[in-house]
Parts: C-alpha cells; structure tokens; sequence
C-alpha cells in the first residue's frame, strides 16, 4: 500500500457489451420458516444482478432489508432451513443446489468473502499466516508449507501490514481491529478469486483505518481484477468506490443504476430520503437533515403494494394496490421501483421536495459574542493515569496508560463542542472525568460554576440534576424490565417531583422527543433504535438539565433514523437552551450539529477552535487526515478528492513517542529534513494560536489547508 496520500479514482473495469458475466443473480429469494405458529420470514424477495470483470457493484440500504442475506446465499453460507430458490451463477455455472463439499472447493478460489467481524472471521488459536497459508494450500495441494508461508507475507505485505515476516507469526487477538480486516482482505484474495463480497468490511471502524482498507481493497482489484460487491450502509463510501448501485428495502430491489445516475438523477423516494438524511461533510449550510419517518416493515408481516408506502410521502392509493416492479428510466440501465417515477422525473423532484422538513428555529440567544456568554463546562489541564500492573498475588507496577495527558476547554452557555478522535484517544475517559464530579488526578474540572471533588454529597446531587448524559447504544442504558413510562419518570421521583403531576411531565417529555404518550407501557425491545435513543434522551431532559453530554449518541443508528435524532437535538437545544458536549467519530456529523470542534490524539487536544475554521483550513496534519478520509456522498467529488491515508495504527497510550505523539504516523514529518525533524522528536508541541479567531493547533509545523 502507498504511504502517505492517494487520489480517489473510479475502479477499473474491463466492462465490455460483449462480457459475460462472473456472477449472476436471478430473481433470487431467500425464506427463514417460522417456529411453531410464527409466520415465514421473506429476508430477500427478487434479487437480481450481473456483474461483470472488475466491476465493483454497491448494495445498499437499511438494517434488515436483506444485504447480507442475499449474499451470503451467494456464497452458500446460509444454515440449511433457509429456503432458496432462483439462480445464482459463477462463470455461467450454477450454485444454487450444490453440497458444502462443492461449494467448498469454490469458496476462497474463485468466489471469496470479507465479513464485517474479522475477529470472529479468524481462527483464534493459529497464527494469521498460518491461516492465510492454509487459504491457499487448501486450493493449491502441489505447493509446500514454505512456499505457503512465503506467500503468507508477500499477501500480507500487500495488503500493507508493516514487519509482515514478523507479524505473520502473531495472533489475530495481537492485531488491531484494521490489520485484522487487512489479513482477512489478504485470505480473500490469496488465490486471486473472480468476485469478492465485501459485507460491511469498514461498519466498526475508525475513518483514518476506513480510508486505509478501501486503498487496500483498490489494491487487492488491481492486483486480481475481480468484481466486487460491496455491502454497506454509508453512501460516501459507495460513491467513491463504486461503479452501480443497488438500493434495497424490505427484501428487493427499489432501485439500481450507475452509481451516478443513482446519487444525481434518484428516481425512488427511498433513495431520495437516504441520500438526503446524511450530515455532509461540505456542507455548511446546517440545513434540516431529511427525515424518513417511521421503521421498515416486518418481512413477516408486509404490508399490502408498495412496502415503502406507509413511510413515503407522495404515496397514493394506487401505491397500495400491487408491488412496483422495477421499471427503466432512459437508457442507461437506471431502473426504479416506483409508480411515481416517471412523474419525479418530469417535475425535477429532490428529496427537499418530497420530504417535509422540520423547521428549526434560529437560536437568536446564541449569536451573543462567545466571551460574553456563562462557561457552563471548564475543563483544565486534566490527567488521567492509570496503574499498568502485573501479577497475579504480588502485583507490581510495570507501567503507566497515558489515558488522558493534560486537556483543556470549555464549552460555553447554548454552544455545541465536539469532541473527536480515533477510538483509543482518550474522548470517553474525559466523559467519565467529568460524570464523575470527583477531584481529577491533575487539573481542574468546574461544571455549572463548582469545581469537581470540592462538592459535598447536597451540592452533587443538585449538579447532577443540571447535567445530565445519553449514552451510545440505548438498548445497554435502558431497563428491559421497566416501561418506558417509568425509565423516563425514574429521575423525576428520584428528584422529589410532585406524584400529581408525574404523568403529565413524562407524557410531556415524550411528545417533546416525537414519541406518542400512549406508548409508555411498552418495553424498551418494543421499540426501533432510533425511537429508544429518543427515549434515552426524553430521560435525559426530565430534569431540565443545562448541559447534555451525548457520547456517540447516533453511530449505532441507520442514516435514516440518525437524521431524525441529529435534528431533534438540534430542535431541543434551540427550544430549551442546552448546552451540549458532543462526542463523536463522525465528523459530518459533527459538523452539521457543533459550533466548535477538539480533535484528541493519544490523550491530548491536537487543534481546537470554531467548527467554520477547522473544517475549511485545519492545521494540524491529523485532522486534515481525518477530514480527507470521510468519504462524501458525491461521486464526482469523491473522484476528484485528495485522500491523505495514515501509515500504521493508534500507538499504544501506554507507551506514546516521545517528544509529538503523531510523529510516528505524520505525514509532514517524513518530508522534513534532520534539523527539523529534532524538534518533533524531543518537544512536546503545546496548541498555539492561529491568525484566525480561537483557532489553535499543536504542531511545531502547523500550516493551514483545504482538504475538505
């Protein structure tokens, strides 16, 4: 793999009129028979597809609409009470039908696959290069154990493991979440297959890594000229990587095209909501994301016509009447699933047109001059170390995790302060330094005016009330064994509310977070994911806080339902003057939502300011990496974009370089000469101002620049 930047290219196709096809799906369907009384459950209704040599195929759509389904059939790979029929072809060879034993002998040779989870994808008890080597010697009986070893490092090499001699000996569990996605990249392409299928090979990732698995996937189809299908539900990464695109929805196909034809001339209102719902990283303009009201459909319960009818805005009687096959639109290959379609087409519709937006206020209060408003969140200098011990009866201290390393800001009255990074900087460990209103190991904390460690047990209780927190997955912070009536009242009673007017408040609070009050004697499983984080957050306002911290309050969300909570908090904090610490790795999300952003590298703030400077200039070359590694849903952007790809992982926060923490992985730095590079290697760089606002950065060579 290249070291340090490469341009963002359409991949290669051999695509000719006269190709046949490498795979070849046909009307393709998949049904998991209920238990006992339970209904069927129709996971894939109708798929079909070709792909052709070097053609990269984009599936896409939200969680359960049959992705994965549909190509793990493909594969053979789904358990045996799962009915299939239709066809599915390799090489003009059918495979529907065939035992294990036969599609053994093509699965790893000529069809491969990368799973979302590597870990659970990789043996645990053999080392990666014995795995890969047994990738190839299990297709390849004539060649030796030392010529499969060596084949082993050359494909981890490719792949861009560093010491790959070296590592090849090490376990998946030595190996972090990137390097194990690359060595399961490495055993897919390890016999040069003709079709690959990438299922969500990026989902659980960090952008930086993201962005170095998609050079490495580029790599592996240069190097095998293989078609791939790649699975996934972000359309920044479909549009740079992709050549057509599949949307699915409720088991089949609504629309498919090329990958243009999609994004810019979308003919199916599905389509339209998706691409409209998602935060833009070049976008400034802070608009209302587009909501897709409501949840997919049961596959065991289908509503009658159109499934999508029941959430689509412009559906008609006729809607409901039969299922809309997939029509052409013009003579591209563009098809779409909608009896509307050629009306969208005549009248120019967008998503803005179709889908309401909601209106979001201006925050008038919010224009007062920063210094001028109340600091409702001071963070300074603070440290959080922890003891790395050895041992089992005699413990003793071997070493020091650099957790959190000397951090400072603050966040003001009704203003918004992401704060972003890689997993493993240290953005959660600030979180629960700051929930746990004690005194720090160093520096300062002071929330609402009292500073942490210094309250007594009356004084804590009351800042508790004021700040509040809405956590990740909504599902691990919500009681399954309590209504939704009682999570939400649960801190109201705490808090002495009167009983008379409890029933009130809750229905109050789940109107204000777009939840019917009639449904507060359901269960938390009852609901949608994207309906149990408002719930979290109707928790999390009961007590008319003035500060919410959210940690990654939308990541576990499809991009649809993501838009309605993104523009909810948005309303809220208009509507009730919040404050809000925002923490996310998503950096479009960050910038539709945050007024300021902190960048956090290995425990420190590396750039700090408002939201405007950094992401149209960010100094600090880790935060131009991470901007230029979010892909954005634009095709033709995406293809003229500058991708600066990171060498390497996260150091270890328990053993950090000395002297700039991001020297080991900066690009800037293998361009300077010796003298320069000296002071990288012994001086620790402190943020220091730019020429604009309260920008600042910590680097000794900080230069400002577009790369968004």
């Amino acid at each position: 793999m290249t070291a340090s930047q490469t341009r963002t290219e359409t991949s290669v196709t051999d695509q000719r009129p006269g190709d046949a096809p490498v795979l070849e799906v046909t009307d393709l369907h998949v049904t998991f028979p209920g238990v006992g009384k339970a209904p069927d459950v129709r996971a894939v209704r109708g798929v079909s597809y070709a792909l052709r040599r070097g053609e990269v195929l984009g599936i896409v759509g939200e969680s359960g609409s049959g992705k994965s389904v549909s190509s793990l059939a493909a594969m053979g790979l789904l358990p045996d009470y799962a009915q299939i029929r239709g066809s599915v072809r390799l090489h003009g060879e059918e495979l529907l039908g065939l035992d294990d034993r036969e599609m053994a002998k093509r699965r790893g040779k000529s069809i491969a696959m990368v799973f979302q989870d590597p870990l659970s994808g990789l043996t645990p008890v053999y080392t990666v290069g014995d795995q890969i080597a047994e990738a190839v010697r299990i297709h390849n009986p004539d060649v030796g154990k030392e010529q499969a070893a060596a084949r082993a490092v050359e494909l981890l090499e490719l792949v861009g493991i560093p010491n790959a001699a070296q590592r090849a000996k090490a376990f998946p569990h030595e190996f972090s979440g990137g390097m194990r996605q690359r060595a399961m990249i490495a055993i897919a392409i390890a016999n040069q297959p003709d079709v690959i299928i990438c299922d969500e090979p990026t989902t659980a990732l960090d952008v930086t890594i993201q962005a170095q698995i998609l050079d490495v996937l580029k790599t592996a189809q240069r190097e095998t000229g293989a078609a791939i299908v790649m699975i996934t539900h972000d359309l920044g990464v479909v549009a740079g990587f992709v050549d057509r695109v599949l949307v699915m929805y409720a088991g089949r196909p609504v629309e498919i095209g090329d990958v243009d034809d999609v994004y810019y001339r979308t003919r199916m209102p599905y389509t339209m909501g998706l691409l409209g719902s998602v935060p833009r990283l070049d976008d400034a303009g802070r608009a209302p994301l587009v909501p897709i009201k409501g949840t997919p459909p049961s596959l065991s319960d289908l509503p009658p016509g159109c499934p999508f009818a029941p959430r689509c805005p412009i559906a008609e009687p006729r809607c409901t009447a039969a299922e809309p096959e997939l029509v052409p639109i013009g003579a591209s290959g563009h098809r779409a699933a909608c009896v509307r379609a050629e009306e969208v087409e005549e009248n120019g519709w967008g998503a803005a047109d179709i889908y309401p937006l909601p209106d979001i206020p201006d925050d008038t209060a919010a224009e007062v001059p920063r210094q001028e408003r109340d600091v409702v969140l001071e963070v300074e200098d603070l440290v959080k170390h922890h003891p790395l011990m050895k041992g089992a009866v005699f413990k003793r201290r071997v070493g020091t995790v650099y957790a959190v390393d000397g951090i400072s800001f603050d966040v003001r009255e009704r203003e918004t302060l992401g704060l972003v990074g890689e997993s493993g900087c240290g953005k959660s460990t600030t979180l629960m330094e700051i929930l746990s209103l004690d005194r720090p190991q160093r520096g300062r904390v002071v929330v609402l005016g009292r500073e942490s460690g210094t309250l007594n047990s009356r004084q804590r209780f009351e800042t508790r009330r004021e700040l509040q927190v809405v956590f990740q997955d909504p599902m691990s912070s919500l009681d399954p064994r309590m209504p939704v009536f009682d999570i939400v009242a649960e801190p109201l009673r705490t808090h002495g509310h009167p009983k008379a007017r409890l029933a009130a408040r809750v229905n109050e609070l789940l109107r204000l977070v777009g939840l019917d009050p009639a449904h507060a004697a359901r269960y938390p499983q009852e609901f949608s994911g994207g309906q149990r984080q408002r719930i979290g957050i109707a928790r999390a306002l009961a007590l008319e806080p003035r500060l919410l911290v959210l940690d990654e309050p939308v990541s576990a969300l499809d991009v649809s339902i993501q838009a309605g909570v993104i523009n909810l908090l948005d309303e809220l904090k208009v509507k009730l003057g919040l404050s809000y610490l925002f923490v996310a790795h998503d950096l479009s999300v960050i910038r539709h939502i945050a007024d300021r952003v902190a960048v956090m590298y290995l425990g420190r703030i590396v750039e700090l300011g408002d939201v405007e400077s950094i992401y149209r200039a960010p100094a600090h070359p880790y935060t131009q990496a991470l901007l230029s590694a979010i892909p954005i849903p634009d095709p033709e952007k995406e293809r003229a974009r500058t991708h600066i790809v990171l060498e390497g992982d996260l150091p270890s926060p328990a053993d950090p370089p000395s002297g700039c923490s991001f020297r080991t992985r900066c690009p800037k730095f293998k361009e300077l000469g010796d003298g320069e590079r000296r002071l990288c290697l012994d001086e620790e760089p402190q943020i220091r101002p730019l020429s604009t606002g309260d920008h600042g950065a910590a680097c000794h060579y900080a230069q400002q620049r577009a790369v968004v």
